[in-house]
């Protein structure tokens, strides 16, 4: 009896023992239960803040891209902004700063004497067009000359040079001299030729021409053809035009003097904005040019 008892009393002591720890590890259980919840919920809490800053950052860059889109509308609106002079010629921002690029290689002398933005402008696209002609080899004598105006190029040809005489067909000895002229044009997309027909004092009347005013148109859309066609000259940049006897380069009292007045002037008209524009392209290439080397 006596070791019943015994027994008892140390199972309801085991007993008690392993109720307290089972009734410890279910706490212990249910606070690690409860912290993870507060974890999950803390976790995603953050991922809704996150996703929202994301967006807010999303939203933030794209205003930044536009912001920057709006920056370089400004100044590509503010560079392309025109600058119309008193002579009615025009040249914007970026045409400007161009122009300082080419009048760092102009002869300093030459430079001097530029007092206006004007002065500037024709001093610079001078020097462009002389280096284009340069190259090209058009030498002066008494049957052709340049003539640089202001933006202006003018090449006077004597018609003894392409012409038989009364006559408006272009004659083949006329080649060597438009073969170079349409080099100088197919260099330069920026401009715009007009090719201008001169006659001396005398009527002319036969089946084919009225007067001088025909004769010089005549002869002003023969030299355009030959330049389109035989020369491939874009057509857009030719203008044919005449002049008649109404522009003589002296009187016409003498037999020289009316053979230097009969003549075919070519005159150059770059577009301002886009020659330096062209010009700045080509000196990047070149410069690219140089590098790959």
């Amino acid at each position: 009896m006596k070791k019943i008892s015994i027994l008892l009393v140390v199972a309801l002591t085991f007993s008690c023992v392993s109720k307290k720890k089972y009734v410890a590890i279910e706490q212990e259980n249910g606070q690690i239960k409860s912290e993870l919840l507060k974890t999950r919920v803390a976790k995603e809490d953050l991922e809704t803040k996150f996703a929202k800053i994301q967006t807010r950052v999303t939203e933030y860059n794209t205003k930044i891209e536009s912001l920057k889109e709006d920056v370089d509308v400004l100044t590509e609106e503010s560079d392309s902004k025109f600058e119309t002079l008193k002579s009615g010629a025009v040249i914007s921002n970026k045409a400007k700063e161009q122009m300082r690029a080419t009048l760092a290689k102009v002869d300093p002398a030459k430079l001097s004497n530029a007092k206006t933005l004007k002065d500037s402008m024709n001093l610079a696209v001078a020097y462009n067009l002389e280096k284009v002609i340069d190259s090209n080899d058009i030498d002066e004598d008494e049957d052709i000359a340049v003539n640089i105006n202001e933006t202006v190029v003018m090449i006077s040809i004597s018609d003894k040079m392409l012409f038989n005489s009364g006559s408006y067909v272009v004659s083949s000895k006329a080649d060597r001299i438009l073969a170079k002229l349409a080099d100088v044009i197919k260099s330069e997309p920026s401009l715009d030729v007009m090719v201008e027909g001169h006659t001396d004092s005398r009527g002319i009347h036969t089946e084919k021409i009225t007067d001088n005013w025909d004769l010089s148109v005549l002869r002003a859309t023969s030299v355009v053809r030959r330049l389109q066609h035989r020369f491939k000259v874009a057509p857009e940049q030719l203008i044919a035009a005449g002049r008649s006897s109404y522009q003589p380069i002296t009187d016409n009292k003498t037999w020289k003097n009316r053979a230097r007045n009969r003549r075919t002037r070519i005159v150059i008209l770059p577009n301002i904005d886009k020659f330096f524009a062209l010009m700045a392209d080509e000196d990047t290439t070149l410069a690219e040019n140089k590098i790959l080397d």
